[in-house]
């Protein structure tokens, strides 16, 4: 368990297929007791309804009460819901502290908008202000395959100070389930903010024959 951190993590979700993830990551920050500044774009409204066939509500304090029952953590941390058009807020200003924003699922639209400088919502603005102030951004792509034009956006992004984490899960901790394929990628992004809150059996070194799916030809 991590101490109460003073300041809250910008968590940015997108209308990639994935949402998985951004409910996974919300589970353990809140767990952690890490202050969390939710804002989902546009299209996350569209993808919740296409992938689980319900309506993610529009009203913030109902946003968080929906988000929490996703999660399932009815009650513990700190969770502040924001419209995607509210360019007012305040993880939109550089002067408000985060411990850096992690978006994820990223679609490639939002990658391409971060690469150009555009800020057409509050997602884009937090991310562009984390840029700006050098803070920590986490980009967890979720598309395949890449595109020549999503690899140099996404070089930009890295270029600016952006950690890119793809949605590319590992094996070496023997996933039994989807959600472990799901948690490896989570861990990972937030290890970029020296989060360590995600149950995870980590890589610790080994000899070839016993590494985990090591086949004798």
């Amino acid at each position: 368990m991590l101490p109460s951190s003073p300041h809250p993590l910008t968590l940015g979700v997108t209308g990639a297929s994935g949402l998985i993830y951004a409910v996974r990551a919300l589970k353990f920050l809140l767990e952690a007791e890490i202050p969390v500044e939710l804002v989902a774009s546009r299209a996350t409204y569209q993808v919740w309804k296409a992938e689980q066939g319900i309506q993610m509500p529009a009203e913030t304090a109902a946003q968080a009460e929906f988000w929490r029952e996703q999660a399932g953590v009815p009650k513990q941390g700190d969770l502040r819901c924001h419209p995607w058009s509210d360019v007012g807020a305040a993880i939109a200003s550089g002067s408000f502290r985060t411990l850096g924003m992690v978006i994820l699922p990223c679609s490639m639209s939002t990658v391409a908008k971060l690469a150009a400088g555009l800020s057409s919502d509050l997602l884009e603005r937090a991310a562009d202000v984390q840029l700006k102030e050098r803070r920590p951004l986490v980009i967890v792509p979720r598309e395949t395959p890449f595109s020549l034009i999503h690899l140099r956006n996404l070089t930009t992004l890295a270029e600016a100070g952006a950690h890119i984490v793809p949605a590319i899960p590992a094996w070496y901790h023997r996933p039994q389930t989807v959600l472990d394929l799901v948690d490896f990628v989570v861990a990972r992004a937030l290890d970029s903010l020296d989060l360590d809150c995600v149950p995870l059996r980590r890589w610790e070194g080994g000899d070839a024959p016993d590494l985990p799916y090591h086949r004798h030809e």
